[in-house]
């Protein structure tokens, strides 16, 4: 089910059933909004993600950051990284997320896609270190991409078209029915930065 002509409703739920998206459009006024994306594609100490699969160590195309309250250890596709101190313009965001969805959240992921060549396959976000079932913020900057939903069991899909300066929230049972992607789309040739806003509580080793 595509719901890409869809006029943003923050109330509607995206998923049919077995979980909650909501999608808010857009955050903020276009110029504020490439101000932000500028200042992230310049300040953010990005580095090329690291991926381990079948004990095999794989460089992604895409870059990414972590950044939380405290240096919270997150592991995932068998790496595992330390989150660095927000930046002033990071906490501006997270203040913004929280008074637009009522949620609190404490990390933040960043993912650096460089043109529509770089996507993302179809996973969860159910790391042992995040709150179960809790909200999970997607802001997203830049290049407008497709990003999909498959549920586990019965296959069925749902999409939507993330604008520039948009936010999308997963909560409730949405990471333990349904996986999420980010389709590569090769006629896109800007980058996209995404930001996802998460709550880390089972995270130790701060050194």
């Amino acid at each position: 089910m595509e719901l890409f002509d869809r006029e943003a409703d923050e109330s509607f739920n995206l998923l049919p059933y077995d979980g909650v998206v909501n999608y808010y459009g857009r955050l903020f006024p276009k110029d504020r909004a490439d101000e932000y994306y500028r200042i992230f594609l310049q300040s953010i100490e990005w580095r090329h993600d690291e991926v381990v699969i079948f004990g095999k160590k794989h460089i992604t195309k895409r870059e990414v950051a972590w950044y939380g309250d405290q240096p919270f250890n997150y592991t995932y596709s068998n790496t595992t990284k330390s989150a660095l101190p927000w930046t002033k313009e990071l906490m501006e965001l997270k203040s913004a997320v929280e008074a637009r969805t009522g949620e609190t959240f404490n990390s933040c992921l960043m993912n650096l896609y460089h043109d529509g060549s770089e996507g993302m396959s179809w996973h969860s976000d159910s790391e042992k270190e995040l709150k179960k079932n809790g909200a999970i913020a997607s802001v997203s900057f830049g290049a407008e991409r497709k990003f999909s939903f498959k549920h586990k069991k019965t296959k069925e899909k749902v999409s939507v078209l993330l604008e520039h300066a948009s936010l999308l929230i997963m909560k409730a049972e949405t990471q333990e029915f349904w996986l999420h992607s980010m389709p590569p789309a090769k006629q896109i040739t800007t980058p996209r930065i995404n930001l996802t806003f998460r709550t880390i509580i089972n995270s130790i080793n701060y050194d």
